[in-house]
């Protein structure tokens, strides 16, 4: 084999090592995006991630937000109908027939928000119900203060009627 013979063959033999260390490269890379996205969604998913507050947590949250009292009932009530309608969990959503209910109070998409699903709804909070689901519930203590300025006031939920009202309702602010 002459010189120019031998510079082809490393010519192509280079060539090849190029393209695999390219694809070796490129796996590898490959890798690492699959590996970061994943360490992305992880850390997305950990700071949005829903909360279950405790009773003091909610009673601090309620005094400092105005809902304790509001319009005349106590954070020991609004405790209460967290319990009975979230067990005080931030990400709850239930259907309620062709609408659903979200969040720490379960407002309900027929009336106080937007879900983008449910027909003829009113949206009377002018709020998302996705934005029901974080662990910042400032935004629901807002709506559920709109709800009980309706007629209806704190009856308006169900859960409140059949387990809060007329009941000694101390224990759920107990030790706060």
């Amino acid at each position: 084999m002459d010189i120019n013979g031998a510079h082809a063959v490393a010519s192509i033999l280079k060539k090849i090592l190029d393209w695999k260390v390219l694809l070796d490269l490129a796996y590898l890379l490959s890798n690492m995006k699959a590996f970061l996205c994943l360490g992305f969604l992880l850390c997305l998913y950990l700071v949005s991630e829903a909360k279950v507050y405790t009773q003091c947590e909610l009673y601090r949250i309620f005094k400092e937000t105005g809902l304790a009292g509001y319009h005349g009932y106590s954070a020991a009530n609004w405790i209460c109908l967290a319990y009975y309608e979230s067990r005080y969990n931030t990400e709850a959503v239930n259907n309620n027939g062709p609408s659903r209910d979200y969040g720490i109070f379960q407002i309900n998409s027929k009336w106080w928000c937007n879900d983008g699903k449910t027909a003829g709804a009113v949206d009377a909070c002018h709020i998302s119900c996705q934005s029901l689901l974080n662990d910042n519930i400032y935004d629901d203590i807002e709506c559920a203060k709109r709800v009980v300025r309706d007629p209806n006031g704190i009856s308006a939920w169900v859960a409140w009627r059949n387990h809060c009202k007329g009941h000694d309702l101390s224990r759920f602010t107990a030790g706060c």
